[in-house]
């Protein structure tokens, strides 16, 4: 066997998202890309652009190399990206009013060094002000492929002038791989181990979640979660995956008459303890996506609250209940859903297992789609796909694409 003196020298791949701790969504997104890219090229140094590198540094020990981009000066910003071989914008939502011009600007740079870049199942919308949509129309034209993770995304950016091919496929975070949540976790937060335990997911009214009324929301909440420790005989255990969550799950609390019937989880936990979590659980009720998600892949039923467009989508393509807005005059209407939920749920079971399987299968699609872009860069795609990628793609190793 000859081996050849001169490898070729590691890939370098940037990622750029929302990531730094914010959101534990965010975090398990990151987590899931970056163990795909591993697995695609385990050489390759990857490179994390954080909104706060020294919690990247501590928590993704994937990373080879973390970059802070938000409210620093912007040199060592650009020099990370002159030294990348893609950059991969991504995932979850990152495209909407405010935020998505703010990251673009780092593509665009990229794409004026010659950085081939990858949408990497990335979430969009809203996008109304005049800035961000002319930020998306024009930078993803430019991008190698773009890959949205939902049905809604992809409206959002056709909408919007995208006037390209647009993959859709499903969340990174559905290949999480859930971590032990240990019965000395669970004393640790003063949780009965003897009884059913119902999941809550709450958040703040927002750009996502603009038309909820939070006095409104609060007070149905808190009749869900008085039905819900009534009719199971169960505890019901807030699940924060952002900080201002906790103030929105004491809201509700508030607003229970019986509030030593909940708890809210209050010490930090990774993303695949949170999925783990979900193995003490019943059932659930969820305002956040991922809370949505985990339940779904931990095989629970669980009722999405769709305040915002990527929950509907996944309550649909998961065949869960699907509830059009979160208001006190469904207070009845959300009880029976509920109520349903729970006895029919057996028969449901082996359906929502087999949706969840061809949702991962769609997540790893993801995986391969950005291999095949690494491949065309470092010369490893067979000859037929690489002609069949498109001209974006045929690059001789080490080169670029013109910018």
């Amino acid at each position: 066997m000859t081996i050849n003196p001169y490898p070729p020298p590691d890939l370098r791949i940037g990622l750029l998202g929302s990531y730094g701790g914010r959101n534990i969504g965010d975090e398990a997104i990151l987590k899931c890309v970056l163990r795909c890219l591993r697995v695609h090229r385990p050489q390759a140094r990857l490179v994390v652009f954080s909104r706060n590198a020294t919690h990247t540094r501590g928590h993704q020990p994937e990373a080879d190399e973390v970059v802070d981009w938000e409210g620093v000066p912007q040199k060592p910003v650009l020099h990370a990206l002159d030294g990348l071989d893609l950059l991969v914008l991504g995932g979850g939502g990152i495209l909407y009013d405010g935020e998505a011009r703010r990251y673009l600007r780092l593509v665009r740079a990229a794409h004026e060094r010659g950085v081939p870049t990858f949408a990497y199942a990335v979430g969009a919308g809203p996008l109304r002000e005049a800035d961000d949509r002319e930020a998306v129309r024009t930078v993803l034209a430019e991008m190698t492929e773009i890959v949205v993770r939902d049905e809604e995304s992809r409206l959002v950016l056709e909408e919007v002038g995208v006037d390209r091919e647009l993959a859709v496929t499903a969340d990174p975070a559905l290949l999480l791989t859930p971590e032990p949540f240990t019965e000395q976790m669970m004393r640790q937060e003063g949780l009965p181990t003897d009884t059913r335990l119902v999941g809550m997911s709450v958040r703040e009214p927002g750009r996502a979640a603009e038309k909820l009324d939070e006095d409104d929301y609060h007070a149905l909440l808190a009749d869900v979660a008085e039905f819900l420790a009534r009719r199971l005989d169960a505890y019901v255990v807030f699940v924060p995956m952002e900080r201002q969550d906790v103030r929105h799950a004491h809201g509700v609390l508030s607003r229970m008459t019986a509030p030593d019937l909940g708890r809210i989880l209050h010490n930090s936990y990774s993303p695949g303890e949170v999925l783990g979590f979900m193995n003490h659980l019943d059932l659930v009720v969820g305002m956040r996506l991922h809370v949505v998600i985990f339940a779904a892949l931990s095989g629970l039923p669980v009722l999405p609250l769709p305040y915002s467009g990527k929950v509907f989508d996944f309550a649909r393509r998961t065949g869960a209940p699907a509830l059009v807005g979160v208001a006190r005059e469904h207070a009845g209407l959300l009880l029976a859903e509920v109520d349903r939920l729970w006895d029919e749920f057996p028969q449901r079971q082996a359906d929502l297992k087999a949706r969840v399987q061809a949702l991962r299968a769609l997540a790893r699609e993801t995986g391969d789609r950005c291999g095949a872009i690494l491949d065309s860069i470092d010369g490893h795609a067979p000859r037929d796909v690489r002609r069949s990628a498109g001209p974006a793609l045929m690059l001789s190793p080490g080169s670029r694409p013109p910018a």
